[in-house]
């Protein structure tokens, strides 16, 4: 059996494994040992090529992106800085038909800017906004939907473990992908909330319509929107400002980050042991992702070896659809894998693969990464895999809440975000505006 073929059975066997629950690093790591073994008949070369790729996949310095971040999202939920902003942005739009279903929106949106995962997201505002809704009258089925949606906004708006899991794979810098998230984010977030002030005038018993409620009591002061919204405000200010400022790198970016949410977390929690827990949780996410990063660098450098990364570059070559076509068929292949396999385990499977691809057509790496991270999340909303509509129903009291309800609630946003990822591979300038 030729080096190619071996490369090829070596996919199919990973995405079997993967599908059928293998612990994902362990599959990546597993495979790539298997096929380095086959090519070059030594079980020595293939156990030096998993050292080898274990060190030089996590010995970088831009590793530390990711401790640093997770600690500084778990430090923003612990200070309460969800309940905070949902308080102010439902006061911001209380008087607009649909207004809560935007303000869980735009709370998403800035809470996004200080926390990078999609899944706590959903479940905070689980908590902090389905009540909330449902208690104006909004339909059950929307008021999941608007949620899971919104989470979308977290890995895209940065920080993302996602885009640095991305710009890990393919060494693209990792504070022009943040930057480049930024709009494509917002933009998101304006469809959103394009489609719910169209179907609150189109049906508005869906947003609570006909259920008479007091729009001033949710009101609040100056002084008190002040108060609340002051310390995610300013911990935007201090990562993003830093950035966009060229003041701080991404790895800087986070750590002022962190020392900005702790300072904040202590006046609300001061018990010694829920940081020390903190931690150990930011130490077994951090353990986690480098694992997953040093299965996919093994997997990079195993279809190196057996020529699959140049010969499905040749076949798209050889195809003849150019970058438009090829882009179609890349997002389609994730949203496919996204019905069944979580965020991470996309990226790192299909990144390697397609990755060189892009390259030979000289496609903007950060372009690509955005894209691809916005192709992801469409699998969050999806059966049957679908995660947030899972954290969702864990995090919701609501006894008689099913799965459907979500996926059928969150389907139309699922439509938007494909047919917005469509309008940034027509309009690539939307990466690039704040670049």
């Amino acid at each position: 059996m030729d080096s190619f073929t071996i490369g090829v059975w070596s996919v199919f066997l990973l995405i079997v494994l993967i599908y059928s629950g293998l612990y994902v690093p362990i599959a990546f790591i597993l495979v790539s040992f298997l096929g380095v073994y086959f090519v070059r008949g030594s079980f020595d070369i293939a156990a030096n090529s998993l050292v080898i790729s274990a060190t030089d996949a996590i010995s970088s310095y831009t590793f530390a992106t990711v401790p640093v971040f997770v600690f500084m999202g778990l430090l923003v939920v612990l200070s309460g800085m969800g309940r905070s902003t949902f308080e102010v942005a439902n006061h911001a739009f209380r008087r607009i038909p649909g207004g809560l279903a935007i303000g869980t929106v735009g709370a998403n949106a800035l809470f996004a800017a200080t926390i990078g995962v999609g899944i706590a997201a959903a479940a905070i505002f689980t908590k902090l906004a389905v009540p909330e809704m449902q208690r104006h009258g909004y339909s059950k089925i929307r008021a999941v939907g608007v949620v899971a949606a919104a989470s979308l906004l977290a890995p895209l708006i940065p920080p993302s473990l996602l885009l640095i899991l991305f710009g890990v794979l393919t060494y693209t810098s990792i504070g022009a992908l943040f930057i480049a998230g930024i709009i494509p984010g917002l933009l998101l977030a304006a469809a959103y909330v394009l489609f719910i002030l169209v179907e609150a005038k189109l049906n508005p018993a869906m947003y609570g319509g006909g259920k008479k409620v007091n729009v001033d009591e949710n009101r609040l002061t100056c002084k008190q929107i002040l108060a609340k919204i002051a310390p995610i405000t300013l911990l935007v200010w201090l990562i993003f400002g830093g950035l966009y400022g060229g003041i701080f790198t991404a790895n800087e970016a986070g750590a002022m980050g962190a020392v900005g949410a702790l300072i904040f977390a202590l006046f609300h929690v001061r018990n010694p042991r829920t940081y020390w827990k903190l931690l150990i949780e930011t130490g077994e996410v951090t353990a986690s992702v480098l694992l997953l990063i040093v299965g996919a660098t093994l997997y990079t450098r195993m279809l190196a070896l057996t020529g699959v990364s140049s010969g499905i570059t040749s076949i798209f070559s050889d195809l003849g659809i150019g970058v438009v076509g090829t882009l179609i068929i890349y997002v389609a292949i994730i949203i496919l894998m996204g019905t069944l396999i979580d965020s991470a385990s996309i990226i790192l499977l299909i990144v390697p693969l397609m990755f060189p691809i892009f390259q030979a057509m000289n496609v903007d790496p950060i372009w690509l990464g955005i894209i691809t991270v916005m192709s992801v999340e469409v699998g969050l909303l999806t059966p049957p895999f679908g995660m947030a509509a899972f954290v969702i129903k864990s995090a919701s009291e609501s006894k008689d809440l099913r799965v459907g309800d979500i996926y059928r609630g969150a389907a139309p946003f699922a439509v938007i975000t494909v047919l917005v990822i469509g309008l940034l591979i027509a309009v690539p300038q939307f990466t690039s505006v704040l670049r």
